[in-house]
């Protein structure tokens, strides 16, 4: 899943593709680099951010998604408000990644069932001013599994159906630094309950920390893309979903390792008779 942030604030790009042929050019940047989904989003989730109006959101996604949809790419709107996810689906869109999990949006729930778009539900606690302060967990794989779990009820009360939803643990959502990696390390925990994985590491402050120089300084969100690809290599390993990522090409070639290593780690090793691999 590549990221076309339509934003003039991204924390990771800066604004780079806000205008709407940018944010076209780039997606199809990203569907040449390997992505298989491109997700639109025209709101920043950055620590600290605030919102913007509902009709500013509108005007900056959907002429995107309009223009990628028809090019032939499979699109997602990255969403917490109902009416925009249900602008978008009518646009082209297929599928509704809302970093709130229906949260945020009390008729989110409603829209996804109607429109019958796939829907990612996002372990979230508050939006982007707040979250830093939820950041309070008894026992973080434990605690984001059964909120995840009770979204999930939540969804289907609302008449949305279970195989429309894909799960995703919020990395970096109230959850700052090291709380990220025990989530990673135990994806398990929620493909437990039924559904896929998607794992949104790319470029965030913990891979930033854990690539601190010397001085202790987190290194800069462009300088976080190796860290990214590993982070996709393990998590594909890991049985995860798909990845969401800012920089496609190094992320498809990790989960592409990762199959392979996976698949042969299934079979047992035969070498075709008369054959032999090149150093």
């Amino acid at each position: 899943m590549g990221v076309v942030n339509v934003t003039p604030d991204s924390f990771s790009d800066g604004g780079e593709w806000f205008s709407p042929d940018a944010g076209v050019r780039h997606g199809m940047e990203l569907l040449g680099e390997g992505a298989d989904i491109l997700d639109i989003g025209g709101e920043s989730t950055r620590p600290g951010s605030a919102r913007v109006p509902q009709d500013q959101e509108l005007a900056r996604v959907i002429p995107v998604i309009t223009r990628l949809a028809a090019a032939g790419a499979v699109v997602s709107v990255d969403t917490t408000r109902a009416a925009v996810a249900e602008r978008a689906v009518a646009a082209g869109a297929r599928i509704v990644n809302d970093v709130s999990g229906g949260l945020a949006d009390p008729e989110m729930g409603r829209a996804v069932a109607e429109t019958g778009a796939a829907y990612v539900c996002m372990h979230w606690r508050g939006h982007a001013d707040v979250m830093d302060a939820l950041e309070v967990y008894d026992d973080v794989v434990a605690d984001v599994r059964d909120e995840l779990a009770a979204r999930l009820a939540a969804l289907e009360s609302d008449g949305v159906r279970r195989e429309q939803v894909v799960l995703d643990p919020g990395l970096g959502f109230s959850k700052a630094g090291a709380l990220n990696w025990p989530l990673l390390a135990h994806l398990d925990a929620l493909s437990a309950l039924g559904r896929p994985v998607l794992v949104g590491a790319s470029r965030k402050r913990f891979l930033g920390r854990l690539l601190a120089k010397g001085d202790g300084e987190p290194v800069a969100p462009l300088a976080r893309d190796e860290a990214t690809a590993a982070v996709s290599a393990l998590a594909a390993a890991s049985g995860a979903w798909a990845v969401r990522v800012h920089a496609a090409r190094a992320s498809r070639d990790a989960v592409r390792v990762a199959q392979a290593w996976t698949a042969a780690g299934r079979e047992p090793a035969r070498h075709p008779q008369g054959e032999a691999d090149s150093p």
